[in-house]
């Protein structure tokens, strides 16, 4: 794998967790209370996903910003 093809790879994993992130968030709004448990626990899960791309960054020296984090 070339660096350009992790590079897209990469961007493509993210933009596809920001939309599901995004989607849970507009379907909140009108789900019925078990609903949302099950929501929260994704929302949850998605946000641990990102902290995680976040923390290993910071741990070798990337920026998060320039990754879209």
């Amino acid at each position: 794998m070339t660096e350009e093809q992790f590079k897209e790879f990469f961007q493509d994993v993210l933009i596809t967790v920001y939309a599901n992130i995004r989607d849970l968030h507009e379907k909140q709004g009108f789900a019925d209370p078990e609903e949302q448990d099950y929501i929260s626990g994704r929302l949850f899960s998605y946000e641990e996903i990102l902290a995680i791309f976040r923390m290993s960054a910071n741990d070798t020296g990337v920026n998060p910003k320039e990754l879209g984090l």
